[in-house]
């Protein structure tokens, strides 16, 4: 039985017969290059679909640009990074560009370096790192190789553009608002950090300071009590197991994330404590759960999608101009009160 030929690959050859132009004007099409008229671009566009051509991203990097970024993320369980995910697609839905996403193994240095490595390796434009744990030295020799963009993480660089959340005034609101309420003795569960060379520059750290900064402001510098696990639901469930066994239990928990805070939830129905009932909880993302009616969390909201627009608007513009100067973009947070915080009890 005669076996059917191998489909070939449409080429840059094919696509310029087809559209009876030459190669070099397609490929100035392909590159959006000046000196093609909008009458050979709409033939060659036209050819373009009616042939199915797709560029081997291989030879466009060749060329200069491989029209792809890369995108690395701490942990794909924590529901914050989608928002940023969408707002980053969303700017970019008009371009040529395509995402790709590495997974930067939740808070490890190894894993997030052999991310980012491969992501320069395979030629991408640019890169958006989501709160990432290298030191200083080393994002500004991934910046160095390629346009980036820091997200979440506080500071300065001359080679790379930030986006972050005032996490510091995040925190702050929302302990005004639980003491509103006329709590007291407000718990924080934070992450973890050991070094102390870059964590003044994680969002963690930033509200944690704001906890501190707000409980002392408002005269309750003795109640301050933080709990240091991680920024996962099993931290938060830790954390909550570790309240429930003070012998003056908090009368309101803040977790430093709304993953946290369904951890937090879990021990807490576990242990027969409802909340706000017997102990209010809070959150920080205002992710898409926290408006789920049955959790009704919470939260300070930071933007996520406002986040990743501006990430994607910094690294676009720095991809077309290596030299420009660096930008830092602070956005202000707001508060979501739900149904999870409440007076305490008498």
């Amino acid at each position: 039985m005669e076996q059917p030929a191998p489909t070939r690959r449409v080429t840059i050859i094919d696509v310029a017969r087809h559209a009876q132009v030459s190669t070099t004007a397609v490929s100035k099409v392909l590159r959006n290059a000046y000196g093609a008229s909008p009458e050979m671009r709409a033939k060659v566009r036209r050819a373009i679909d009616e042939l199915g051509y797709r560029p081997l991203a291989a030879a466009r990097g060749l060329r200069g640009q491989t029209y792809t970024i890369g995108v690395m993320l701490p942990d794909i369980r924590n529901p914050f990074f989608p928002e940023i995910l969408d707002g980053i697609t969303g700017r970019l839905a008009d371009t040529d560009y395509q995402v790709f996403l590495g997974p930067g193994g939740c808070n490890d240095e190894k894993t997030e370096a052999r991310v980012t490595e491969a992501m320069i390796d395979r030629g991408m434009d640019g890169v958006v790192l989501i709160a990432p744990v290298s030191s200083r030295a080393r994002l500004e020799r991934v910046a160095s190789a390629v346009p980036t963009v820091v997200v979440g993480r506080h500071g300065h660089s001359p080679v790379y553009d930030t986006v972050t959340d005032d996490d510091v005034a995040g925190a702050s609101m929302l302990v005004r608002h639980l003491v509103g309420l006329g709590h007291r003795r407000i718990a924080h569960i934070e992450h973890h950090e050991t070094d102390r060379t870059r964590i003044e520059e994680m969002p963690n750290a930033q509200r944690a300071e704001g906890y501190r900064r707000a409980m002392r402001a408002l005269g309750l510098g003795e109640e301050i009590d933080v709990v240091s696990t991680s920024y996962t639901q099993q931290g938060g469930y830790e954390g909550a197991r570790q309240l429930l066994a003070r012998p003056h239990r908090p009368t309101a928990v803040f977790a430093g994330a709304d993953v946290v805070a369904m951890g937090v939830l879990e021990a807490f129905a576990e242990a027969g404590v409802s909340a706000p009932g017997d102990i209010s909880v809070a959150g920080y993302d205002n992710t898409t759960f926290a408006s789920f009616g049955p959790i009704s969390l919470t939260s300070v909201d930071q933007a996520g999608r406002e986040i990743g627009d501006n990430a994607a608007r910094l690294l676009l513009e720095r991809i077309a101009d290596r030299g420009k100067s660096s930008v830092q973009v602070k956005l202000a947070p707001s508060l979501m009160p739900r149904r999870t915080t409440a007076a305490p009890p008498p």
